[in-house]
């Protein structure tokens, strides 16, 4: 069984039914309060605003200190030289070690959708003995700023000797607003009270007289205010098509390395990034897969559960986590963002570039399934000549029945929705079209107008 999820939030796991943290010693400068208010809108409402810093004039936009701007192909910044020290305590490892450290701020983004979550995303690369965290600071619509809440402490490694636990932050909130593990959330969204712009903070870290460096090259937040709805309205069938996405299990795992969220049962989110990466043609190396038991099959995802694993949350279905572990790859890189609609789907999938997406359903809504589940992941790969969606869907007992067809109105439905019906009778939340891409750092001219169009760049 999942942990309760707080406000009756999804869950990020499969189940089937039958203080701010350790504040780091960093600069106090804070997003600038803009007028309160919302921005004016054209045209019809939009639901997301997706922004994202990763070219070399995005980093010269921000304001860093001890950092070095890294030029080349893919431009990021990286620890020029530490501009101070701090001590953190790991709460996962109960261990207390100094830390130096450098930092870069964004500029202030003014959202173009009054937001009432934001989820940040980022892709690095952290050698052994080097981290980053995350902090957003955002303004409200009455004018008053947020204080510094930390999205994410994260390294790709797990080296107990050397590297950090990757962990979100619990039981951060100003009465306002809070962050339940990876999304910033206003507590009363019928109040009004909008997030109207935010900032955020990078802070590098390595141990004190390294030589290694954190580098960042992606670092951005998808703000929506997408509203309260138990059903969705149809989209039209635009295209048929499907891409040759790997087929993983997650079931085959069930009891392995319980000690990563008990097991393949809950391992939906990892299972599914893998079946991504794969297609772009990525996948571990035998090195990096010799802990694996070699008698489990499918290894890389048992790789991919525990280097997606979030020590505090205590489960692999941390959205960013998942984000960043994809871009560990060579020239991915990977985004949580919101969709509108299968529309926007189909043109993604048109483009080639399959997703991964997150619903929530009683097993009679949707036709085929076989379960219901509080929250689950599965990957779009296609869609039929009746629109239909195909799904790798993880929750299957073995690789070869991964593949699903689902129909397009129920599909779209618990996809979509922000309120739902649980097996009880209680409203529970929906995810409202989340959704998160792996993509290459180099996208081609149609893929890049196919993110571009769904408002990712």
């Amino acid at each position: 069984m999942t942990r309760p999820v707080p406000d009756s939030r999804p869950s990020r796991r499969t189940v089937f039914t039958a203080a701010v943290g350790v504040a780091l010693a960093a600069t106090t400068a804070a997003v600038p309060a803009h007028a309160a208010g919302a921005p004016r809108k054209k045209g019809p409402a939009r639901l997301v605003d997706n922004h994202t810093w990763t070219s070399a004039g995005d980093w010269r936009s921000g304001t860093g200190k001890g950092i070095r701007a890294v030029p080349g192909a893919r431009p990021g910044v990286s620890i020029a030289k530490a501009v101070g020290t701090t001590t953190y305590t790991d709460p996962h490892l109960n261990r207390t070690a100094e830390w130096e450290y450098a930092q870069w701020i964004s500029p202030v983004h003014r959202l173009s959708v009054p937001a009432t979550e934001v989820i940040a995303s980022w892709n690095a690369h952290t050698p052994t003995g080097t981290w980053i965290q995350v902090e957003l600071q955002g303004t409200y619509t009455d004018g008053t700023r947020t204080p510094w809440y930390v999205m994410g402490r994260w390294t790709a490694g797990d080296d107990r000797d050397a590297d950090i636990r990757r962990t979100s932050v619990d039981d951060q909130s100003d009465g306002k607003s809070s962050i339940w593990t990876d999304t910033f959330s206003i507590d009363d969204a019928a109040s009004g009270l909008r997030l109207v712009s935010y900032g955020l903070r990078l802070t590098l870290l390595r141990a004190p007289g390294s030589k290694a460096t954190p580098t960042v090259w992606r670092l951005g937040a998808m703000g929506s205010d997408v509203p309260d709805r138990f059903t969705v309205p149809a989209s039209t069938p635009g295209l048929a098509k499907e891409l040759a996405v790997p087929r993983f299990s997650q079931n085959i795992h069930s009891g392995q390395y319980p000690e990563y969220d008990n097991g393949g049962e809950a391992w939906c989110s990892p299972t599914s990034s893998q079946m991504i990466i794969e297609y772009w043609g990525r996948k571990p190396t035998a090195e990096q897969l010799a802990w694996v038991d070699p008698s489990y099959a499918d290894p890389e995802v048992c790789h991919a559960a525990r280097f997606a694993y979030d020590y505090q949350y205590e489960g692999c279905g941390n959205w960013p986590f998942n984000a960043a572990y994809a871009a560990t790859y060579k020239d991915l890189q990977g985004v949580v963002t919101r969709l509108s609609s299968l529309t926007d789907l189909e043109t993604l999938i048109a483009a080639g570039i399959p997703a991964i997406t997150s619903q929530s359903f009683l097993k009679e809504e949707l036709t085929g399934a076989g379960y219901g589940t509080s929250g689950h992941l599965m990957t779009v790969i296609g869609f039929t000549a009746d629109g239909d969606v195909i799904a790798n869907d993880p929750a299957s007992p073995n690789d070869q029945a991964v593949r699903r067809v689902y129909k397009r109105a129920e599909w779209e439905t618990i996809w979509l929705r922000t309120k739902r019906h649980n097996a009880s009778g209680s409203v529970v939340s929906g995810t409202g079209g989340v959704c998160y891409l792996y993509f290459p750092a180099h996208p081609t001219p149609k893929q890049s107008k196919a993110l571009a169009a769904v408002g990712v760049r």
